[in-house]
């Protein structure tokens, strides 16, 4: 199989991936995902849209690196309303 590190992966996470579905089916959308993972994911599909094809996977790993750089650095990165506790 050509993705079967891939494929081993998601194998391994499916239990923890679909933990939300133990909870009503009205709670789903909330407890699965939220505004800014859904934002940070359509960053990078349009960044990587932008550049078409990469030529090795590492290419892409290092965009995709880039962009959460970015992100962690900029206030819509950081979590607003909350103080650290130490």
């Amino acid at each position: 199989m050509k993705l079967a590190k891939a494929a081993k992966k998601v194998e391994d996470g499916i239990e923890e991936t679909l933990t939300y579905m133990d909870f009503p089916t009205q709670h789903w959308t909330r407890i699965r995902t939220n505004n800014a993972i859904e934002r940070l994911n359509r960053e990078i599909k349009r960044r990587t849209k932008a550049i078409g094809a990469f030529p090795d996977g590492q290419s892409a790993l290092m965009l995709v690196c880039a962009r959460l750089r970015h992100v962690a650095a900029t206030s819509w990165g950081k979590l607003c309303g909350f103080a650290v506790i130490s």
